[in-house]
């Protein structure tokens, strides 16, 4: 009996459907998501490039703004010669997910500018970029 309440449960969340706060998401108006990265480890890395790409395909890349700010260890993320990373940030990029990158963790970890893949945004601090980005509405997201 109880597994046949969970099954029939578990068939109605298959049912139910996310109900979008006003205002809806739009063109004229998409979502704003920031993520960050900050470790360096693979499992990290893929875990927010995948969240980013799944919101993505749920709103739709003309109804959603996603931007990816990587410090601390989480620069690796943009670094060209980490060959398979790279290409799903460069496959993220092709829908316009921005990639920032910290210029305090690059001059920390000895890293350049043409270290970096190419189009990767540079700012003085990331986490100032989290904060102002947060401030002007976008929504915060740690995976």
């Amino acid at each position: 009996m109880k597994k046949i309440i969970a099954l029939l449960f578990g068939a109605l969340l298959l049912l139910a459907d996310t109900e979008f706060a006003e205002p809806k998401p739009s063109i004229d108006n998409p979502r704003k998501i920031v993520f960050p990265i900050t470790h360096g480890d693979d499992e990290s890395i893929n875990h927010v490039l995948s969240s980013a790409n799944n919101v993505m395909k749920f709103y739709g890349p003309e109804k959603v703004m996603i931007a990816i700010i990587c410090y601390s260890k989480g620069i690796r993320t943009l670094l060209k010669k980490e060959k398979k990373i790279a290409a799903r940030v460069r496959s993220l990029m092709t829908y316009d997910v921005e990639f920032i990158a910290c210029g305090n963790t690059m001059r920390t970890k000895n890293i350049k500018k043409e270290d970096l893949i190419e189009g990767v945004e540079i700012v003085t601090a990331g986490i100032v970029e989290l904060v102002e980005r947060d401030l002007k509405g976008w929504i915060y997201i740690r995976p």
